[in-house]
C-alpha cells in the first residue's frame, strides 16, 4: 500500500506553551481591566465624598455668618424699638456699628430711600450720596422676611469704598410714623476668603449663586466679567441638591438653610483621581509584565514535564522497533510527537499481538480484582460530593477551607492504600477518621461537633485499617443527619483488659435492639461506606469470634458503636 502523504504536525511542547501562556495573559489582563474599573469607580465615590464634604463646610460657615448678621439685626431692631428720641437711637446705631469689627456701618432708610440715621464707627458721610448702592427699595419691599443684598461696592463714604454685603428688614418703630427699613452692611471679605481657600484638589473651587442663578460671588469674579471664563450657572438653577459627576468635572450642588443662595463646588476628576490611577496603571503594568514572563516560564516548564515521557516512550518504541517485522498500520495524524509514536506502535503491534492473547484472561481477572478492591476502599458517592464541595469552595473565593479539605482528601486515600497492608498502626487510623470528619464537617457545616480521647502509649499497636471510617460515616448518615440541633461525635481508643477498644458515640436518632442486631447481620444496601458488618467479619476473621463489634443505643438518645480488638505490636502478626 502506498504510504500517504504526512500532514504538518505541531509540537505538543509548542502548543502547550502557547494554551498555557494565553490563557493566564487573557485571565489576567481581563481581570485587571475588571479591578481599575472597580478602582476608578470607588476613587470616584471617594472624590464626590471629599467634594461633598468641602462644600458641606462652604454651607455652614456662610450660614453661621449669616445667623450672625440676622441677629445683629434683630437685636439692633430690638434697641431701636425702646428708643424714646432721636438722640437715643443715632447714638445706639454709631454703638452697634463697633460691636463687630465686620460691621461697616447701620443705616435707617425711610420707604422712599432717604437715609434717616446712620452709624460707621468714625467714617465720613458724603452729603450728596447718588445712586446708593447698599439700598434696593424693590427687594426690602417683597422680602416676606429678611432681604440680604448681593454684595457689591458700598458708595456712602468719603475715600472708603469696602465691598460689603447689606442685610434690611422692614419695620415699625415708634419714632417715626412710616415703617422703616434698618439695614447692616457687613464686609463680605472673610465671607469671600473662606470661599476662596475652600479647595477641592489643586484646581477645584466653590462659588455662590443666589436663588434666580446669578453669581454672588466667585473666586474668579473678574474673569467672568470680562467674559473669559463662563459657568453654566442656568443647568445649576434648575438642579436639586446633591452630587452630579460628569465626564470630566464633578460638581456639588447645596442650599442654605433659607434659600436665597446656594454653594456649588466644581472639582476636576483628571485632578483628583488621575495621579493615583496612572500610579495604580504603572503598578499593575509591572505586575501584569511579571505575571507574563512567569506564565510563559511555566508554560515552558509544563511542556517540558508533559513531554519528556513522551519523547523518552518515543526513542525506547524506535531501539525496539530495528527488531520487529514491518507492519502496516494506518498511521494517525496529530502532534508531532503522538504521530511518531503511532508509526513506532504500527511495528509493535504485531509482535505484543501472541502476547496480549496469552495474558488478556488474566489481565481481565485481575483488573476485576483491583476493582473490587477499589470499590471496597473508595466511596465514589462520597468522592463525587467531596470534589464537588471543594469546586464550590474554590468557586466562592474559600481557598483556604478547599487547600484543607483537599490535604484531608490526600490523606483519607493515602492511609486508605497503606502499601496494600491489612493491618495498620492506630496512629494512622485515627489519623484517617480525622481527615474524614475534616471533611464532613466542611459539607455539613454547623451541623456536628467532634472530639477524640486517645489513651496514651497505644497508637503504637495495630489494628484494621478503614475500621473507625464505617462507624462515623454511620452516626453522621443515620443518626446527626436526621437532627434539628447541633449533633456529636466521640471517638475514644483506650486499654480495656489486656485488649484494646474504639468506641463512636453520636447523640443522634438513636435505634432500637432489632435494628442493632439487623445491623451486624445483613449484608451492605447501599454505597455509603464499607459496612459496619464489613468491618465486623475483617475483625473476627483475623483476631478470632471473641473479638468485634458490640452497638448501644436507645432512641432519640443515641448510639455507641465499641470496636475490640487485641494489642498487636509492628511485627507481631503477619499481614494478610
Amino acid at each position: 500500500m502506498e504510504e500517504k502523504k504526512k500532514k504538518r504536525a505541531w509540537p505538543l511542547s509548542a502548543l502547550l506553551v502557547l494554551l498555557i501562556s494565553g490563557m493566564t495573559i487573557t485571565s489576567i489582563l481581563l481581570i485587571t481591566k475588571v479591578f481599575i474599573s472597580v478602582y476608578r469607580g470607588a476613587l470616584l465615590e471617594i472624590a464626590a465624598t471629599n467634594s461633598e464634604q468641602a462644600v458641606s463646610q462652604a454651607v455652614g460657615t456662610v450660614e453661621i455668618n449669616e445667623s450672625g448678621m440676622k441677629d445683629d439685626l434683630s437685636l439692633i431692631i430690638s434697641r431701636l424699638s425702646r428708643c424714646e428720641t432721636e438722640e437715643d437711637a443715632k447714638k445706639l446705631i454709631a454703638d452697634m456699628s463697633t460691636v463687630r469689627s465686620d460691621v461697616v456701618s447701620v443705616m435707617l432708610y425711610d420707604r422712599e430711600g432717604k437715609l434717616l440715621l446712620c452709624g460707621s464707627n468714625g467714617l465720613r458721610l458724603k452729603e450728596d450720596v447718588t445712586g446708593n448702592l447698599s439700598f434696593d427699595g424693590k427687594l426690602f419691599e417683597e422680602a416676606e422676611d429678611v432681604a440680604i443684598m448681593a454684595p457689591h461696592v458700598q458708595n456712602l463714604f468719603f475715600n472708603y469704598y469696602p465691598w460689603v454685603v447689606t442685610i434690611a428688614k422692614k419695620t415699625g418703630i415708634r419714632l417715626y410714623d412710616e415703617q422703616v427699613y434698618v439695614a447692616i452692611d457687613f464686609n463680605f471679605s472673610s465671607i469671600a476668603s473662606y470661599v476662596d481657600n475652600v479647595g477641592i484638589g489643586r484646581h477645584g473651587y466653590c462659588y455662590i449663586l443666589d436663588r434666580n442663578g446669578r453669581i454672588v460671588y466667585h473666586p474668579q469674579q473678574q474673569l467672568i466679567f470680562a467674559g473669559l471664563k463662563k459657568e453654566d450657572t442656568e443647568t445649576v438653577r434648575l438642579l436639586d441638591d446633591g452630587v452630579y459627576p460628569r465626564e470630566d468635572t464633578i460638581s456639588c450642588v447645596r442650599s442654605l438653610k433659607d434659600g436665597q443662595w446656594r454653594i456649588v463646588g466644581v472639582s476636576y476628576t483628571d485632578e483628583l483621581i488621575g495621579e493615583k490611577l496612572k500610579s495604580l496603571q504603572s503598578i499593575v503594568f509591572r505586575i501584569v509584565l511579571i505575571f507574563i514572563i512567569l506564565a510563559v516560564c511555566f508554560g515552558i516548564l509544563f511542556s517540558r514535564v508533559i513531554t519528556r515521557p513522551v519523547r523518552d516512550l518515543v526513542r525506547s518504541m524506535k531501539e525496539f522497533e530495528a527488531s520487529a517485522e514491518a507492519y502496516d498500520y494506518q498511521i494517525q495524524n496529530g502532534v508531532r510527537e503522538v504521530q511518531t509514536l503511532s508509526e513506532s506502535f504500527g511495528h509493535m503491534v504485531k509482535i505484543i499481538q501472541e502476547l496480549m492473547n496469552k495474558v488478556k484472561q488474566e489481565e481481565i481477572s485481575l483488573r476485576k480484582t483491583e476493582l473490587k478492591a477499589l470499590q471496597a476502599q473508595i466511596n465514589p458517592h462520597f468522592l463525587y460530593n467531596t470534589l464537588d464541595s471543594i469546586q464550590w469552595m474554590c468557586e466562592q473565593g474559600k481557598t483556604p477551607d478547599a487547600v484543607k479539605m483537599v490535604g484531608a482528601l490526600a490523606k483519607l486515600f493515602r492511609i486508605s492504600i497503606s502499601r496494600g497492608k491489612e493491618l495498620i498502626p492506630i496512629a494512622d487510623e485515627l489519623n484517617h477518621a480525622k481527615s474524614y470528619l475534616v471533611i464532613q464537617s466542611y459539607r455539613y457545616k454547623n451541623q456536628f461537633v467532634y472530639e477524640f480521647d486517645v489513651e496514651e502509649g497505644i497508637t503504637r499497636y495495630l489494628c484494621n485499617k478503614i475500621t473507625l471510617q464505617p462507624m462515623i460515616e454511620n452516626a453522621i448518615y443515620h443518626g446527626i443527619d436526621r437532627m434539628v440541633d447541633e449533633g456529636l461525635i466521640r471517638i475514644e481508643a483506650k486499654s480495656a483488659d489486656g485488649d484494646i477498644e474504639f468506641r463512636v458515640s453520636d447523640n443522634g436518632a438513636g435505634m432500637t435492639k432489632e435494628q442493632c442486631e439487623s445491623i451486624l447481620q445483613k449484608e451492605r444496601s447501599d454505597s455509603s461506606g464499607i459496612g459496619i458488618k464489613n468491618v465486623n467479619d475483617r475483625i473476627k476473621i483475623f483476631f478470632g469470634e471473641e473479638y468485634g463489634i458490640r452497638i448501644e443505643s436507645e432512641p432519640d438518645v443515641g448510639t455507641t458503636i465499641i470496636i475490640r480488638f487485641p494489642k498487636i505490636e509492628e511485627g507481631g502478626y503477619e499481614s494478610k
